[in-house]
């Protein structure tokens, strides 16, 4: 019972952290798409709050595709501003730590359950 005493070097070694375990454990439940995802909205909400503070709340990363960020706004003042700004959002997102190298924004509206989509706006260069 050697796995009992609290002296052996089993019991004295130090403890995985959970941030650590996690990406393999996601994989191997298939969430790995899930856990990616929700990387990438948090780092969406982190940019949002650096540079434009006033659309925290009011739009949230809802989708990643190929090469596309799909942002769902709460009002069209806010979509306006994303659109505006999308050059160097997209730029800053796909820079960040678990952002994503999108290079089209679509935008879509929380009031029409986001079924109202534009298609992917191309950021002028």
């Amino acid at each position: 019972m050697s796995g009992d005493d609290p002296e052996s070097p089993a019991r004295r070694r130090r403890p995985d952290r959970v941030a650590d375990l996690l990406p393999e454990a996601a994989r191997r439940l298939g969430l790995e798409e899930h856990l990616r995802l929700a990387r990438a909205m948090a780092a969406w909400d982190a940019l949002i709050a650096e540079r434009v503070p006033p659309a925290v709340g009011a739009c949230r990363l809802v989708a990643l595709e190929r090469d596309t960020a799909v942002v769902e706004t709460d009002e069209p003042i806010v979509a306006a501003e994303l659109r505006m700004r999308a050059t160097e959002l997209l730029a800053a997102f796909s820079a960040a730590p678990g952002g994503h190298p999108a290079r089209l924004l679509r935008l879509t509206s929380a009031s029409s359950g986001g079924q109202g989509s534009r298609e992917p706006r191309r950021p002028r260069v």
